[in-house]
């Protein structure tokens, strides 16, 4: 690991760019503090940015981030959200889907009818708000659930946060998250660019690299992140 990464895998955030930067460098981000010391943007933000009523954080930086089309964001570690780079994303998206694409893994019993539901509603309709979509799947039960699991497995992500607006055209409230599929918002081709390598060693390669981050973290630690 080159003393660049060494040194940005220590120092606060205390702007967008930096974030940004860090997120190509390292590969991988989880959102909120976890099992492994210091590898979470709460961990690492300047503490004056990570609640501030009068200055953008990282809760605003994300809807940006995501439109700049350097990586990607949603529900990607233990089921909670993070930041996983354009590099590494194919990778993932290999080893999570474990050679299923999901209209196979839905062929084959591995997933549910309202996954199926939900997956099928955003790729008809492009993308859309949380709220837009569950009401067009009928507000059903185990909602949430699905829409988490297939984040984990990589069929569909977050693509941006969108805010009610005052009558001076300024945002205001809670972001809505919108969703899309992986391959709408960055294409077949990098989405699907490392399916001819075996998903295990797609998994070692991950690994591999997470270890080189965080050496002090347990096999155990690093398999939980991996998914």
């Amino acid at each position: 690991m080159s003393k660049l990464v060494k040194r940005n895998m220590v120092k606060k955030i205390r702007s967008m760019p930096e974030l940004e930067a860090l997120i190509d460098e390292i590969g991988f981000l989880p959102f909120f503090a976890n099992e492994i010391s210091r590898f979470s943007i709460e961990e690492r933000i300047s503490p004056k940015l990570w609640f501030a009523g009068n200055v953008d954080g990282p809760w605003e930086w994300k809807g940006p981030i995501i439109r700049n089309g350097r990586c990607a964001y949603g529900k990607l570690f233990q089921k909670k959200a993070g930041f996983v780079s354009l590099d590494w994303l194919p990778h993932l998206v290999n080893y999570r889907r474990d050679g299923y694409d999901f209209k196979d893994r839905y062929d084959d019993g591995l997933a549910s009818y309202l996954d199926r539901q939900i997956y099928d509603t955003l790729v008809k309709h492009g993308h859309l708000r949380s709220t837009d979509l569950k009401r067009i799947c009928g507000a059903p039960k185990g909602f949430d659930t699905s829409l988490t699991r297939l984040q984990m497995q990589t069929y569909i992500t977050i693509s941006d946060f969108l805010y009610a607006q005052d009558k001076y055209g300024m945002p205001y409230g809670w972001g809505i998250a919108q969703y899309e599929t992986l391959e709408s918002l960055y294409s077949v081709e990098l989405v699907t660019s490392s399916y001819d390598e075996d998903p295990e060693e797609s998994g070692r390669l991950i690994f591999e690299h997470l270890k080189g981050l965080c050496p002090k973290a347990t096999e155990s630690q690093l398999k939980k992140i991996i998914g």
